[in-house]
């Protein structure tokens, strides 16, 4: 009994060993059937490398494709930004390693070739995009040999290699090269037809890169190249710049200021007061309204609106909101920015147009509501319609368009006249601190360095010399198909932009009411908003002297959206600087004594 006793236990603890070594197998087995997954590859777009606007989808070129093409559902974000992406030929699965598998066999006739022969020679690229990482590489390779006679020779890439960088069984980065094997020549013009075997291997590789931080790791990675080792030394720069500016017409101002408030009050005490000049004498006329009262309110209506969509995107970028996964989400926050800002754009309008003593006030809104989406739309209706005839992805398709009216219709329109009515309701008279006369006072003539168009020269210029910088980074980016990560420093930039429209807009004020000038409405509007025009020939000197851009297409885009961005700094700009403008002239006017 002793010895039975002693073998059950033995027995007992052996049992336990196999039967955890089966579970173990087992565990490990079910692991690597579902490291196994399927991994898609989703094929997008090639175009021109030279024109980031020019994309056209991949399956355009005689390349390997299924049956049948089936598309990927797309976010109204990545159709706004040109994505078509399609199921590909290609079987990858999670952790498995793939040595020259050969995708498809085809045999080009004489017009394919020639199509990928002129795609080659044109430096076109394609992007693929797996698990939302794009990857990018070239159609094919340019050798140029002998300069006299010079010849070329044209080669295509049939092999893709992908390495997979993961870890904890998520995929962190994508690579994908085309020179593993060598190339395919193409030189031979003469033949008709010529077969060609696609193939693409796969290899996976671990890092330490955590899933939360591929992102970073990505924009460190790209395809395209990055010029940003200066970045923060010439922020830096435009900084102290602005606010050595900044603190220069700060400290003139408050002093020329307080010299003449000074011997004002002198004037009063000794009973004798000197002739009036200068801002003080037209006391009775600086607060005469505008014309065109209806459109000056919808310009600053619409300049608040756009005021507030760039500190919600700016507020959503910092948050991370716009990471390389996340394909268009800028363009989608844009535009659902602009539909539910729209009430900013009646608010501030009605509101103004209240205090103005407006009387049209069906027209008022009318005018606010389309005062950028008739522009924005009849640039983009040409530009669309371009890009539809050459066959290019930017061309949205007819129900995209149908989402944009019916999201203006019946959201941006509506908010818009639903803002009108409560800045009419909820504002007071314009409570101004002087009475203005019934007759206008005379301007006198100024000398031509105090005219409208000096000032405005300089109200744009000053500016825009503040965002130089940053405007050549965002320009090589946007246009170069680069993704901007660097928010934080744009949003310092904005900051930036801002003070300094306001402190010069101010300065430039106080000048023409100097020169007994009152018309400063519409000048501060101008004045500011002149800073898109000197953006505006940064971008032709940026398109012509920084890019290699060419051909009609993408002339046509590159002009026609800077355009309209040089449209929306006019607005946004011209908005604070008439603001600015009328908070330092109520400062000053209630500081004087008036009879």
């Amino acid at each position: 009994m002793g010895n039975i006793s002693r073998g059950k236990p033995a027995a007992a603890s052996s049992k336990p060993d196999s039967t955890t070594r089966m579970s173990e197998a087992s565990t490990r087995m079910r692991q690597i059937a579902e490291t196994l997954y399927q991994v898609i590859v989703y094929v997008n777009k090639v175009g021109p490398y030279s024109n980031p606007q020019e994309t056209y989808h991949y399956y355009s070129l005689p390349v390997c494709r299924p049956p049948k093409i089936v598309s990927k559902d797309l976010t109204l974000g990545e159709v706004l930004s040109g994505d078509r992406m399609a199921h590909s030929l290609y079987d990858v699965k999670f952790n498995e390693e793939i040595n020259n598998k050969q995708l498809c066999s085809l045999t080009l006739n004489s017009d394919e070739l020639n199509s990928l022969r002129v795609a080659i020679e044109e430096f076109y690229y394609f992007e693929f995009v797996i698990d939302d990482i794009p990857l990018r590489g070239f159609v094919g390779q340019v050798e140029e040999t002998n300069l006299f006679p010079h010849k070329h020779h044209i080669y295509v890439y049939t092999h893709h290699h992908f390495d997979f960088h993961v870890n904890d069984n998520q995929i962190i980065y994508v690579n994908i090269s085309t020179k593993d094997h060598p190339p395919t020549s193409l030189d031979d013009d003469s033949v008709t037809s010529l077969k060609l075997e696609f193939t693409y291997s796969a290899k996976w590789h671990r890092t330490e890169t955590r899933y939360k931080d591929r992102a970073k790791y990505i924009a460190n990675t790209g395809f395209f190249p990055e010029t940003l080792e200066i970045h923060w030394l010439s922020v830096i720069n435009s900084m102290v710049l602005v606010f050595l500016l900044m603190g220069f017409v700060v400290i003139i101002l408050s002093r020329i200021l307080k010299h003449d408030l000074n011997r004002m009050s002198d004037e009063d005490d000794d009973g004798s007061p000197e002739e009036e000049n200068g801002w003080k004498i037209i006391h009775t006329d600086v607060f005469r309204f505008p014309v065109n009262r209806e459109l000056f309110c919808s310009v600053l209506g619409v300049g608040c609106q756009f005021l507030s969509i760039f500190t919600g995107i700016l507020i959503f970028a910092v948050c991370g909101m716009f990471t390389v996964h996340r394909h268009g989400s800028l363009m989608a926050s844009a535009v659902i920015l602009y539909a539910f800002t729209s009430c900013v754009a009646g608010y501030m309008s009605g509101r103004m147009y209240r205090q103005l003593q407006g009387e049209h006030w069906t027209w008022n809104i009318i005018l606010t509501a389309n005062l950028f989406t008739v522009p924005f739309f009849l640039i983009w209706s040409v530009i669309n319609t371009v890009a539809w005839i050459h066959g290019t992805t930017q061309a949205l398709p007819y129900t995209t368009v149908l989402i944009l009216a019916f999201m203006w219709l019946f959201v941006g329109f509506p908010l818009t006249v639903l803002g009108g009515i409560f800045g009419k309701n909820w504002t007071a008279n314009f409570d101004a601190p002087c009475r203005t006369k019934n007759i206008a006072r005379e301007i006198p003539q100024v000398a031509w360095y105090r005219t409208s168009f000096v000032r405005m020269l300089v109200g744009g210029f000053l500016p825009f010399s503040a965002i130089s910088v940053e405007l050549y980074y965002i320009f090589s980016t946007f246009w170069g198909r680069e993704q901007y990560m660097l928010y934080g420093i744009l949003t310092i930039v904005f900051i930036i932009l801002l003070s300094v429209t306001a402190c010069i807009s101010i300065a430039l004020t106080y000048f023409q009411l100097a020169a007994e000038d009152y018309r400063w409405w519409w000048q501060s509007i101008v004045t500011s908003g002149s800073t898109g025009l000197f953006v505006f020939l940064y971008a032709v000197f940026f398109y012509f002297n920084r890019s290699k851009m060419r051909g009609a297409l993408q002339t046509l885009q590159f002009f026609g959206y800077t355009s309209i961005a040089c449209y929306v700094f006019f607005l946004m700009l011209g908005t604070v600087g008439f603001f600015s403008s009328l908070r330092f002239i109520r400062y000053i006017y209630v500081n004087i004594k008036m009879d």
